[in-house]
């Protein structure tokens, strides 16, 4: 099997656990993050079991010119057999009231969650109308479907990604690329270390009271959705951890 899937942020989290999930069915994966060192330390690691085609792209999704340059000079073989794009880039900066936020915070939200998203979309999707097949999933929140106390601009960036999600299907409906949104709640990743800026004990105390989902329910999620049938497309999906109702309600806990 030749072929790839794209996966951005793929050095921890969501992204990792794709690539691991891929991998297993025999897909060959391109791998974009800015830790190159954790890229590197992956694609052994899955190499140790699994004999397919890794490349490494040491990316940052908020530089543009990086991200065009990137794709542009991928071997043609390896742009002639992308057939799946995982806009998984993305994160959480601060959590204060809008009059108390960080602009600093604020840009690298945006940059990342919605122009980084947009730039490698603006790069890939003309890869996969010429190759006339794709699947592109853009991994929103459950902050891209509500609004919670001083979640102001990370929600309005996940929000964002729910609206382009909906606007890249009417847009690639004609060219047989499929486009799923996907909304999780609560995932012990990386997420909360980077949200409190490498605090470990607060990081930490967010999951503390409820299990939370993993980044490999996520992927399992993820390549449900894209094993579908070639007339079935799950446009979005919400999927949360059994103990949390709602973005801020929990069983035991609303401290998220």
């Amino acid at each position: 099997m030749e072929n790839y899937i794209f996966i951005t942020g793929a050095s921890s989290g969501i992204g990792e656990a794709c690539a691991k999930k891929f991998a297993s069915e025999n897909f060959n994966l391109v791998l974009c993050a800015r830790r190159m060192q954790k890229l590197e330390n992956l694609k052994e690691e899955i190499l140790k079991s699994h004999t397919i085609k890794i490349i490494l792209l040491e990316l940052d999704v908020r530089e543009k010119n990086n991200v065009s340059e990137s794709i542009n000079n991928l071997d043609k073989d390896v742009k002639q057999n992308i057939i799946c794009l995982i806009n998984n880039a993305g994160l959480a900066a601060g959590k204060d009231s809008i009059d108390k936020g960080h602009i600093e915070d604020w840009d690298r939200m945006i940059d990342t969650n919605v122009k980084g998203l947009l730039y490698v979309s603006r790069a890939i999707i003309p890869i996969l109308k010429e190759n006339c097949i794709g699947h592109i999933f853009n991994i929103s929140s459950i902050a891209g479907k509500e609004v919670y106390k001083d979640g102001n601009v990370y929600c309005a960036t996940k929000h964002a990604v729910d609206s382009l999600s909906k606007a890249m299907r009417i847009d690639l409906v004609n060219d047989n690329i499929k486009v799923t949104n996907i909304a999780p709640g609560a995932v012990e990743t990386e997420f909360s270390i980077v949200r409190f800026k490498g605090d470990e004990v607060k990081a930490k105390s967010v999951y503390e009271t409820f299990t939370p989902l993993y980044a490999k329910d996520i992927a399992e999620t993820i390549y449900f959705a894209f094993s579908s049938p070639k007339h079935v497309n799950l446009n979005d999906i919400t999927i949360m951890p059994s103990s949390q109702a709602s973005a801020t309600i929990f069983k035991n806990t609303s401290n998220y």
